[in-house]
C-alpha cells in the first residue's frame, strides 16, 4: 500500500468514525491499530503503541496536568470566585451593557485560575447568564459573551492545552504560558470592545441596571471591595504564572505551587471541606484520566501513520501549494480550523503538532509563534459546530427556565468567533505581541 493512499485512508476512516458518535479515543487509537496491523503486521505494530504510550506516560511535564487540573477544581467548588463576581456586578451593572463586559472580566480572571475550559463556562453559565437574562439583555449576547469569555480558560495560563502542547512541539511550557498571556487579554479587551459598542449602537440589547438598583456605597468603599475580592485570585496568579516568569520555578511545580495556593485559600475563606478534597479528587481524576487516555490513542496513532510515510505526505502537500510559505500556513491554519469542527481539541493536539511542526520550522516561521496561532486557531474549535464543547456546556448548565436555545447560542458565538479571526490577522502582522513576553522571561 502506497504512502499516499495509507495516509487518505487513515484521515478518511478517521473522520467517518468521528461522525458515527464513538468516544474520540476509542476511535483514534482503533484506525491506528487496524492500518498498523495491516501495513506491518502485529509485532511491529504491538512495538510502535507500546514504546509511544510508555515514553508519553514518562513526560515529566505532563505531570502539571492534574496539579492544573485540582487547583481548578478546587477554586470552582469553593465558591471564593462568586465574591469577585458580585463586587464586579455590583461595580459595573450600572453600564450598558456593564453586566456582560463584568462576564468577560470574571471569565478573564478565571482563565487565569482555573486552566480547564468546562469549569469556566460552567461557573459563568450558572452565576453569570441568569442575571443578564433576567435583567432584560439580549440572549444571542448573553450566550455568546458566557461561551467566548469562558473559553478564555483554554489559551490564558495556566492552560491544559499549552501544556499538553509544548512537550509535544518541544516547546517550553513556561514560554507559551507567557506566549498566550498578551493574546488573551487583547481579546478579552475585544470582546469587551464589541460589548460596548454593540449595545451602545442598541441599548435594548444590553440594558443598564436601574439607579434604585444599585449599592449605595461610596468609590472608596467600592473600591476596598474590589481589591478584597480579588486578592485571592491575584495570589493565585502571582503563585503559578509569577514564579514561572521569575525563573523560580518550572511549569510543573509552578503548577503544584498553585494546588498548595489553593487549598489554603479556601481554608483562608473558610470553604475548605474534606468533601472538597473529595470532589477536586474525583473530577481531578476524570479530566486526566480523559486526558490520558485520548492522548495515549492520538500518540499511537501518530506513530503508525509516520511509520507509514504520512508525515512525508503531508509535508510534501502542504509545501507544494502555491503562493509561498505564507499560503502554506494559511492551509495548516484552515486544517487546523476544520479539524477543530469534528475533533476534541487533544487530539488535534496529538495528532497535527508531531506532523506540522518540522513543516513549520521548514517553512521558517518561529515555532513559539506558530504553536500560539495553532492554539489561539483552537479556540474557534469549541465554538464552531458540531463538536463544539463550551455550546455544549453552556447548553447542558443553563437553567431551563432562561429558555436559551441552541439557536441563541450559535447566534451569539459567531460575532467573537470573526474577533478571533480578525486577532489571528493581528499577531501574523505584529508576531512580537506573542513573542515580547516570553523573550524577557528570567531564567
Amino acid at each position: 500500500m502506497s504512502a499516499q493512499l495509507s495516509t487518505a485512508l487513515m484521515f478518511g476512516g478517521l473522520l467517518g468514525l468521528i461522525l458515527t458518535g464513538f468516544p474520540i479515543a476509542f476511535v483514534i487509537g482503533s484506525i491506528g491499530f487496524i492500518f498498523g496491523y495491516l501495513l506491518f503486521g502485529p509485532e511491529v505494530t504491538f512495538h510502535i503503541m507500546y514504546s509511544r504510550l510508555y515514553a508519553m506516560t514518562l513526560n515529566y511535564p505532563y505531570l502539571a496536568v492534574p496539579l492544573f487540573t485540582f487547583m481548578g477544581v478546587i477554586l470552582q467548588y469553593s465558591g471564593i470566585t462568586e465574591d469577585l463576581y458580585k463586587v464586579l456586578y455590583e461595580a459595573l451593572g450600572g453600564l450598558r451593557g456593564g453586566l456582560a463586559i463584568v462576564t468577560i472580566i470574571f471569565g478573564t480572571i478565571l482563565a487565569a485560575c482555573l486552566g480547564v475550559i468546562t469549569a469556566s463556562v460552567t461557573i459563568l453559565s450558572l452565576i453569570a447568564l441568569g442575571p443578564m437574562v433576567k435583567r432584560g439583555y439580549d440572549k444571542s449576547l448573553a450566550s455568546g459573551t458566557v461561551v467566548a469569555s469562558g473559553t478564555l480558560g483554554i489559551l490564558i495560563p495556566p492552560s491544559i492545552m499549552l501544556v499538553v502542547y509544548g512537550p509535544q512541539a518541544g516547546l517550553s511550557i513556561g514560554k507559551m504560558f507567557m506566549a498566550a498571556f498578551i493574546p488573551g487579554l487583547i481579546l478579552s479587551g475585544s470582546y469587551i470592545t464589541y460589548v460596548v459598542v454593540r449595545t451602545w449602537l442598541n441599548p435594548k440589547l444590553g440594558p443598564a441596571i436601574p439607579p434604585e438598583e444599585r449599592p449605595k456605597i461610596s468609590s472608596w468603599e467600592m473600591s476596598m471591595r474590589l481589591i478584597k475580592a480579588t486578592l485571592p485570585t491575584a495570589i493565585l496568579i502571582l503563585a503559578v504564572l509569577g514564579t514561572i516568569f521569575l525563573g523560580i520555578a518550572p511549569p510543573t511545580e509552578a503548577a503544584a505551587m498553585g494546588s498548595l495556593a489553593a487549598v489554603l485559600l479556601a481554608i483562608a475563606y473558610k470553604k475548605f471541606s474534606w468533601d472538597l478534597v473529595k470532589q477536586a479528587g474525583i473530577q481531578t481524576l476524570r479530566v486526566s484520566a480523559f486526558v490520558v487516555l485520548i492522548a495515549g490513542a492520538c500518540y499511537a496513532f501518530v506513530g503508525v501513520f509516520m511509520s507509514a510515510g504520512g508525515g512525508d505526505v503531508v509535508s510534501q502537500l502542504i509545501m507544494s501549494v502555491p503562493g509561498g510559505r505564507w499560503a502554506a500556513f494559511g492551509i495548516i491554519m484552515l486544517i487546523v480550523f476544520l479539524l477543530g469542527m469534528f475533533i476534541e481539541w487533544i487530539g488535534i493536539v496529538f495528532i497535527i503538532v508531531p506532523i506540522f511542526t518540522p513543516i513549520i520550522t521548514a517553512l521558517g516561521f518561529d515555532p513559539l509563534w506558530a504553536g500560539m496561532m495553532i492554539c489561539i486557531n483552537l479556540q474557534m474549535a469549541f465554538q464552531t459546530p458540531p463538536m463544539a464543547m463550551s455550546i455544549f456546556v453552556l447548553r447542558g448548565t443553563a437553567p431551563p427556565e432562561l429558555g436559551i436555545t441552541m439557536s441563541d447560542i450559535i447566534k451569539g458565538v459567531v460575532p467573537f468567533v470573526t474577533i478571533i479571526i480578525l486577532a489571528l490577522i493581528l499577531f501574523t502582522i505584529f508576531p512580537q505581541l506573542i513573542l515580547w513576553l516570553p523573550n524577557h522571561m528570567i531564567g
